[in-house]
């Protein structure tokens, strides 16, 4: 069971009650238990998190408390608002994410940012457009961060068209430069099994990785790395896989955020593909 609401952080393992936790933590949550490879981490609850926002000395205190016991590591806070990363409404690009944060203070800040940009013009027009009137309800994901080889985005079955085919972008480093189109990024289409049905060299002119200090630096790559592939076949198998693993936990129609580090790809997000965002 969920720890009550009020406890503070929890390991994601534990996120289990999306009113609580939100989405996007419980869906981690679930991924660990399935044993699917996630980075570790804590889910904020939102109640928690917004304390956190309001100024509340004792919940900030906590918070204090719990980055301290973190070391000096690396970690994405994320938004997991209540209704993030369901079937009807992704919230993709509307909250916060702030990568490289590296401290108990720094920890503090990223999450307020988070929970603010729940107020946000976009996500305020956003929620309406999904049919939610109401305020919103940011809890935090806490993970640790990858410093990837490449990293970038996957559909387990083809948006567009809708054929049983995977589709891939991907671009070097964190996947941040895909989502945030800093880059265009290589695309691939391929069959169950990782039959590749085409590939397409994007424009790849910059990289983004995190500091040992704290933040995200970007590095400009020459005109050859940008243009190469940064997936080979060995990598598109493990991806394959890996959306039959989303999928035997989630369903069909999956939308994954994933990154190759260590020689695998690792997970960062699975959800529904979704009729609004």
């Amino acid at each position: 069971m969920d720890a009550a609401a009020d406890a503070g952080p929890v390991p994601l393992s534990c996120a289990r009650t999306e009113a609580i936790y939100g989405g996007k933590s419980v869906n981690l949550g679930a991924m660990l238990r399935a044993h699917l490879p996630v980075p570790d981490g804590w889910a904020l609850p939102a109640d928690f998190a917004h304390d956190v926002a309001r100024g509340d000395i004792a919940a900030i205190r906590r918070l204090l408390d719990f980055g301290a016991g973190l070391g000096n590591g690396l970690f994405a806070v994320r938004s997991s608002a209540i209704g993030e990363d369901s079937a009807e409404a992704s919230f993709a690009g509307q909250h916060e994410t702030i990568l490289g944060v590296r401290g108990a203070h720094a920890l503090v800040a990223a999450v307020l940012r988070v929970v603010k940009s729940g107020a946000s013009q976009s996500a305020r027009a956003y929620r309406k457009a999904a049919g939610d009137h109401g305020e919103a309800r940011v809890g935090v994901a806490v993970q640790r961060l990858l410093d990837p080889v490449c990293a970038g985005v996957m559909f387990t079955r083809n948006p567009v068209s809708g054929a049983d085919e995977r589709v891939v972008e991907a671009a070097w480093g964190l996947g941040e430069a895909v989502v945030a189109s800093r880059v265009t990024p290589d695309r691939f289409r391929f069959a169950r099994g990782g039959r590749v049905l085409q590939a397409d060299a994007g424009d790849k002119p910059l990289s983004l990785h995190p500091l040992p200090g704290g933040g995200v630096s970007e590095r400009q790559l020459d005109a050859a790395a940008a243009k190469m592939f940064c997936l080979d076949e060995t990598d598109i198998a493990a991806l394959d896989r890996l959306a039959d693993d989303c999928e035997r936990v989630f369903g069909p129609h999956q939308d994954i955020e994933w990154a190759k580090a260590d020689g695998r790809p690792f997970l960062l997000q699975a959800r529904a593909i979704t009729r609004a965002g």
